[in-house]
């Protein structure tokens, strides 16, 4: 295929665009739900505050009439100025995220809500202009590609229309002066007008040309778009990454009964608080927050509490041996700090790929994931709240070049049974040049027969949460040493 010298917005031509070599590689990433919805900190589902305070009999609505009023004389707009991010540091945002071992990172650009987080001429109503009054958008662009990691920003606009549509008939939400902020009233029935779809488009465009970001993910809502713009906008990005000469991502979400927001060719399938339960023969991405809310908190919620540093170490590990890639959710308080909890766990996090990131990153699917007892349920959109504890019998399978890793989601025994490869499957005895354990260079014992690859483990386990075996294959060996039996490898990586 020849290479491509400018897209046209068509899908036969979109659907040429080749995956970003840097996401494969990169598999973990960081980013941040940030916006005046983290005022309040209340509810389930932080970033949808700003709707459900609308609407009567909702905690949110209750919680917000005893807090701060009548939502029809205190609105959502009256956030803003309470939305100061005084203590904002995008260089201690992105040195965090460096340190959790991400390698793309970047912030929510504009949720549902529509305040716009860079500094914006398409709608007065921005970060640059009100609350903070930073370019958050731009200092944190700044700030992540000056730890080496790629930028990312995400889109959740399109919903703008509907979000706000219970208040609209009283209060600030009917108001014409508000409109760039909660969108026109409209009947529930009626789709987004050409002044609308243009600002969506106008936005997305002004981003592209103010910080050229490697990759852009976009919420459910995109599906909502008409097709022609969703067309126009992944031509222009496509053709501005080939002036730039630089590899991009685009990210889209996918409906229940094959309702895809993209086609399949064109961009990259993001699941959310969800993955496939097996191997797929593409790549896909899944978002999750490190909050632990069911499906989500999102933004930050106070007391919602933050998932534990094994959780996310075993998501990570189970979804890359599938094909996957993580897209990790943080949320900051108003005043710009990163909760404690959500630091340290970003933190043991990062201690963990330290050590076994060779198992993560630059890594590609292996002739199977895994194998084990625990099996996800289904394989889409938030199944990740119903998956079973891994134990060490739970093992998943990555590769590189001519490196097998066979990493355990529990702490082993004195020594591990990999039924993969019983009778001859996969591997012959010669097939083996030696086997380590991540985090250690002393080569262990092993056997391989017709039970399996047993191996046997360090006496002190080089980390917690899960362990990597580092099988290194020898090259051109097949048909050699094919008798199975007891193998010492040699000593050192």
């Amino acid at each position: 295929m020849k290479p491509i010298e400018q897209y046209q917005a068509d899908w036969s031509s979109l659907s040429r665009h080749p995956l970003a070599s840097w996401f494969s590689r990169a598999k973990f990433g960081i980013y941040t739900h940030w916006g005046p919805y983290a005022v309040p900190a209340y509810g389930r589902n932080g970033t949808w505050y700003p709707n459900k305070m609308y609407i009567p009999g909702t905690p949110e609505h209750v919680h917000h009439t005893r807090t701060y009023g009548d939502p029809r004389s205190f609105g959502y707009k009256d956030f803003i100025p309470l939305f100061k991010g005084e203590k904002f540091d995008a260089d201690e945002w992105a040195e965090l995220f460096a340190k959790a071992g991400a390698k793309f990172a970047g912030p929510v650009a504009e949720h549902h809500d529509g305040f716009a987080m860079w500094d914006s001429r398409v709608t007065e109503w921005n970060a640059a202009r009100m609350g903070p009054r930073r370019d958050v958008v731009g200092a944190l662009e700044r700030a992540v590609r000056a730890q080496g990691l790629k930028f990312l920003t995400t889109f959740h606009h399109a919903y703008n229309w509907w979000f706000f549509n219970a208040g609209k008939a009283t209060g600030d939400c009917a108001r014409p002066e508000f409109r760039q902020l909660y969108a026109q009233p409209h009947g529930d029935d009626e789709w987004p007008d050409d002044a609308f779809l243009d600002r969506w488009r106008d936005k997305l465009y002004e981003v592209i040309a103010k910080y050229r970001p490697d990759m852009i993910w976009f919420d459910f809502c995109l599906g909502r778009i008409r097709e022609r713009y969703r067309r126009e906008f992944l031509a222009h990005y496509y053709n501005r990454a080939l002036a730039w000469q630089r590899e991009v991502v685009v990210t889209y979400k996918q409906m229940p009964k094959g309702n895809y927001h993209l086609p399949p060719l064109s961009a990259v399938m993001d699941l959310e608080v969800g993955k496939m339960n097996e191997l797929t023969p593409y790549p896909w991405l899944t978002d999750t927050s490190v909050d632990a809310s069911p499906d989500g908190a999102w933004s930050h919620v106070r007391d919602v509490g933050f998932k534990s540093v094994e959780r996310l170490v075993h998501n990570l590990v189970d979804l890359v041996s599938k094909n996957g890639h993580l897209l990790l959710n943080v949320g900051p308080r108003a005043d710009g700090t990163i909760p404690e909890g959500a630091r340290e766990t970003l933190l043991g996090l990062g201690k963990w790929l330290s050590r076994n990131g060779e198992a993560i990153y630059d890594t590609v699917p292996w002739f199977v994931a895994g194998e084990g007892p625990t099996k996800a349920e289904g394989g889409g959109h938030f199944n990740e709240t119903n998956e079973a504890r891994f134990t060490a019998h739970d093992i998943r399978f990555t590769s590189r070049k001519n490196t097998l890793y066979a990493i355990c989601l529990g702490r082993p025994g004195e020594e591990v049974r990999m039924a993969t490869f019983k009778d001859g499957h996969f591997l012959y005895p010669g097939d083996i040049a030696s086997i380590t354990m991540l985090g250690t260079k002393q080569g262990l014992k092993w056997r391989l027969d017709d039970t399996g690859l047993v191996v046997e483990t360090p006496r002190r386990m080089p980390c917690d949460h899960a362990y990597a075996f580092k099988i290194t294959l020898r090259e051109g060996s097949a048909g050699r040493n094919r008798t199975a039996g007891p193998r010492r490898a040699p000593q050192g990586d």
